[in-house]
């Protein structure tokens, strides 16, 4: 299934047609969760790959032996992707792990009675411009991205596949406060302090590991250790759906890259557009310079 330029809207949301379709996009929509359900949610280009990474180790006790022979995508299968049924069906072991990048609106409705536990993890949005922009020039199923500045109005204004980062965060982070089974983290968190992390999202996940699993844990997250896995780097996608010799998946992962490719006017624009569209959001963002996998 190629379909490398073709564009499914969906709810009013665009999404590659490389890997989504409109049944699998409707059938997640219906989709029968288990209370022992992992499921991470995220906005592209926010730390996707390092959460599947980590609540694989935490899931194997910080073994790797499953994260180095196991892709992500086999291992956490994003839901509204069409080949994500038959993966659940070929592995039946629980708890299963699935992603998502779909907004509450879309994918709450059918959270709503399950205890499924749900990870979200939000990213600065200017880190997520940047790296989704340099994603954008590797990844042959999304569209020509131009240069920065027209890249940075179309993620501003919502109009890029996955839709508003500003609706995606707001959605999920206002029901931290009335959903039990939802934990929110940001990039951030996990670049400052990985350590602790890794203990806050193994005790929400009722896994409870000893102090050398834990280190273990954080040893195979790393950013050197993700970069240099083929199961985690993506270097294992076929060069036609993804130029590799454009750029590489796990590009640098640090958190505050934006400011070298954000203008003073691009960031007084950005700062003053993200005022606007954030205004009734009680969260409060820490957003410091560490390092980090993408």
């Amino acid at each position: 299934m190629a379909r490398l330029d073709v564009t499914e809207t969906f709810r009013g949301i665009s999404f590659p047609g490389h890997l989504h379709t409109q049944t699998s996009l409707q059938l997640a929509l219906k989709f029968p969760f288990q209370d022992s359900d992992i499921v991470i949610v995220t906005y592209p280009k926010s730390g996707t790959t390092w959460m599947q990474q980590i609540v694989t180790l935490i899931l194997n006790r910080g073994d790797p032996q499953v994260s180095q022979t196991v892709p992500n995508w086999a291992r956490a299968p994003w839901l509204e992707q069409h080949y994500c049924a038959a993966v659940l069906e070929s592995s039946p072991a629980e708890p299963r792990v699935i992603t998502s990048h779909l907004p509450h609106h879309l994918l709450g409705p059918v959270l709503q009675g399950s205890n499924a536990r749900v990870i979200y993890v939000s990213r600065n949005p200017k880190d997520v411009a940047a790296s989704f922009y340099h994603f954008h020039k590797v990844a042959r199923f999304l569209p020509e991205v131009g240069s920065f500045q027209d890249f940075l109005i179309r993620f501003l204004d919502g109009t890029l596949h996955f839709g508003s980062w500003f609706d995606h965060v707001k959605g999920w982070t206002s029901q931290v406060a009335t959903m039990s089974n939802l934990l929110h983290i940001t990039y951030e968190d996990m670049s400052r302090d990985l350590h602790g992390s890794i203990k806050k999202v193994s005790s929400f996940l009722q896994r409870h590991l000893l102090d050398e699993e834990v280190r273990n844990c954080v040893r195979h997250s790393r950013f050197s250790s993700m970069k240099d896995n083929k199961m985690t780097n993506y270097t294992l996608i076929d060069g036609q759906i993804m130029d590799h010799k454009k750029g590489c998946f796990m590009r640098k992962g640090e958190v505050g890259d934006w400011k070298n490719h954000f203008s003073e006017d691009q960031t007084q624009h950005f700062d003053s557009v993200m005022k606007s569209k954030m205004e009734g959001c009680s969260l409060e963002f820490i957003w410091e310079k560490e390092e980090g996998p993408e």
